[in-house]
C-alpha cells in the first residue's frame, strides 16, 4: 500500500491488526519449528540486527520492521517526515506497519479508558478528572524508513561508535550502579576462574555481583560485561534446570550482541546457538525475545545517559 498521496482508509486500518498479529505469530512458529539450524540462526540474528537499531521499540515492533524492511535505520510517520525533517515520502513507497500505544486517561484500578471502564464491573469510583494518563491499548500505524524519503539531509542517525571498546567499557562500569549491579574488574594474574571471562554472582537481597577479568581487548571485555549484566537483570532465579541455564546463556549473549552492535562493536555471533532453544513453544520464545529486548534497552539507555553526562 502507498500512503504518499492518500490517507489510510478505515478498512485498511481495521483489517491491519489481524495481518500484523499473523506476521508475528508466523515468524515465531517458524522459529520454534525450523529444523535447519543455520536458517533458524540467520532469522534470529536478522531480528537482533534490526533490534540493535531500534532498541527503544518493543520486540514485536522490531520484528514487524524486520519482516517488512530489514534494512531500516530510522522510521517515522508520513507527516513527521514532513514537519520534523523537511523530507517527503517518495511516490509509490509502501508503509511499514507497527503498533503504537493508545494513551489516554485511565482508571487507576482496572487501567482501562472511560468507555471500557464503564462497560466493565470495576468498582473503582475515582472521578475521571483525577485519573492519570497511561497506555490503554495499541493501534496499527504506518511509518516509513529514511530510505523511502527524500529532501533535506538527515541529522546524524548513528550513535557514538566505540569500535575499540575502551570508552564503552568505561561507560559500562559507570552505569553498573544505575542498573542495580555491583561490578569488580580483576587483574588477570589474580583471576580465580580459569578460562572464564566473567561471572555473575547472586547474593540474596544484595545487588548481583559481576566479576570480569581485565583485558587489553576492550571490545571483548565490553561484550563480557554486557553478557553478565544481562544475567544480573534477567536471571536472578537460579532454581532452574541445567538445560534452562544453557538456554539463558543464549539470552545473555543475544543482549551482548544487540548492545554491542548498537555501539559499533564488531560482535562475534558464534554463541547465538539457538538450537539450545529446541523444544520451546512459541509462548516461551515470546518471553525470551521480550527479555532480550528489555535488558538491551536497559543497558543501552544507561550507557547513553552516562555518555551524555560526560560529553
Amino acid at each position: 500500500m502507498s500512503s504518499t498521496t492518500h490517507p489510510v482508509s478505515e478498512r485498511e486500518t481495521s483489517d491491519r491488526p489481524d495481518a500484523m498479529a499473523e506476521t508475528i505469530e508466523s515468524w515465531m512458529n517458524d522459529l520454534s519449528t525450523l529444523t535447519d539450524e543455520a536458517r533458524a540462526s540467520e532469522e534470529f540474528q536478522a531480528w537482533l540486527d534490526v533490534h540493535s537499531r531500534f532498541h527503544e521499540y518493543s520486540f514485536r515492533n522490531t520484528l514487524l520492521i524486520k519482516q517488512q524492511c530489514p534494512t531500516a535505520t530510522k522510521v517515522a510517520g508520513y507527516r513527521a517526515w514532513q514537519t520534523e525533517f523537511d523530507r517527503q515520502v517518495q511516490t509509490g513507497e509502501s508503509a511499514i506497519w507497527i503498533w503504537a500505544p493508545i494513551i489516554t486517561e485511565r482508571c487507576p484500578t482496572c487501567h482501562e479508558g472511560r468507555q471500557y471502564h464503564e462497560a466493565s464491573d470495576c468498582v473503582d469510583r475515582t472521578p475521571t478528572e483525577e485519573w492519570s494518563r497511561g497506555v490503554v491499548g495499541f493501534k496499527p500505524v504506518p511509518v516509513f524508513d529514511a530510505s523511502q524519503t527524500e529532501g533535506e539531509p538527515l541529522p546524524s542517525l548513528e550513535t557514538t561508535v566505540y569500535g575499540d571498546g575502551k570508552p564503552l567499557v568505561a561507560r559500562l562500569l559507570e552505569c553498573a550502579r544505575l542498573l542495580g549491579i555491583e561490578v569488580r574488574v580483576i587483574d588477570e594474574q589474580e583471576w580465580p576462574l580459569g578460562a572464564a571471562k566473567g561471572v555473575c554472582q547472586y547474593r540474596g537481597s544484595n545487588s548481583p555481583l559481576v566479576l570480569v577479568r581485565r583485558s587489553t581487548n576492550f571490545a571483548d571485555m565490553a561484550s563480557t560485561l554486557i553478557h553478565e549484566y544481562a544475567h544480573a537483570l534477567l536471571h536472578m532465579d537460579r532454581s532452574v534446570s541445567p538445560e534452562e541455564r544453557a538456554k539463558r546463556e543464549v539470552e545473555a549473549e543475544s543482549v551482548a550482541y544487540v548492545v554491542g552492535r548498537h555501539f559499533g562493536l564488531d560482535v562475534d555471533n558464534a554463541a547465538l546457538y539457538i538450537a539450545r532453544w529446541e523444544g520451546d513453544d512459541t509462548d516461551v520464545l515470546t518471553e525470551r525475545l521480550a527479555r532480550i529486548a528489555t535488558a538491551s534497552e536497559q543497558v543501552i539507555t544507561s550507557v547513553e545517559e552516562r555518555m551524555a553526562a560526560v560529553a
